[in-house]
């Protein structure tokens, strides 16, 4: 059985149309879809293409320019080097695991601070609430600060493969693209000492 989604048109005058209300929304209205944890498709209304990767990378562009960014330019010039790499497909999944991450420690500290806001529903909510938009600065600032490091570690890890591909594959005759020059690594033997070729001399007869 597939999992039931939110179906949202797009046509060609860039308004989003949602089966589900029957009604025209806006990206805002999108964003809240998303906070709202609802699964939801954004298609073309004429070709059907997928859509929603487009929308939701256009949220992310309208937040990252309201003043409170949560990707350095560094960060993202790494990310656009990745585009076309080797191991494009790898960092790719790379930040996902890491996202996941994040969002299972997030939901332990939300279940962890619940009791101790009260037994009442309303008060939970409303304390979480407020708790949330005072730390929410601090909380992004770490979110921005851990994707960082990961993405550092990331590169360190692949700088640290190319070596070892460089040290296994140098040696051999095709290794010259990982070593540079062939024979790269080797050491040459020493001379013989020039002792070694004379003869053992006879003694004398007494």
């Amino acid at each position: 059985m597939t999992e039931e989604f939110r179906l949202i048109k797009k046509y060609p005058n860039r308004r989003l149309y949602d089966t589900a209300t029957s009604s025209y929304i806006t990206l805002a209205d999108v964003k809240q879809l998303v906070l709202d944890q609802v699964i939801f498709k954004v298609v073309d209304a004429k070709s059907e293409e997928d859509l929603t990767r487009s929308i939701l990378l256009q949220i992310i562009l309208e937040e990252e320019s309201a003043g409170a960014p949560m990707f350095s330019s560094d960060m993202l010039s790494q990310i656009i080097r990745f585009y076309g790499n080797a191991m494009q497909g790898m960092m790719g999944s790379y930040l996902d695991k890491n996202i996941q991450t994040f969002v299972e420690i997030q939901r332990r500290l939300q279940e962890q601070s619940v009791p101790k806001f009260g037994d009442s529903p309303m008060l939970n909510a409303e304390a979480w609430s407020q708790f949330v938009k005072m730390q929410g600065p601090t909380i992004q600032g770490l979110m921005s600060s851990y994707l960082e490091q990961s993405a550092n570690t990331f590169l360190d890890m692949q700088q640290q493969l190319q070596k070892q591909a460089r040290s296994i594959f140098g040696n051999f005759p095709f290794g010259n693209n990982f070593a540079g020059a062939a024979g790269e690594g080797k050491s040459e033997a020493p001379p013989p000492e020039p002792d070694a070729f004379k003869q053992p001399q006879k003694k004398a007869a007494s």
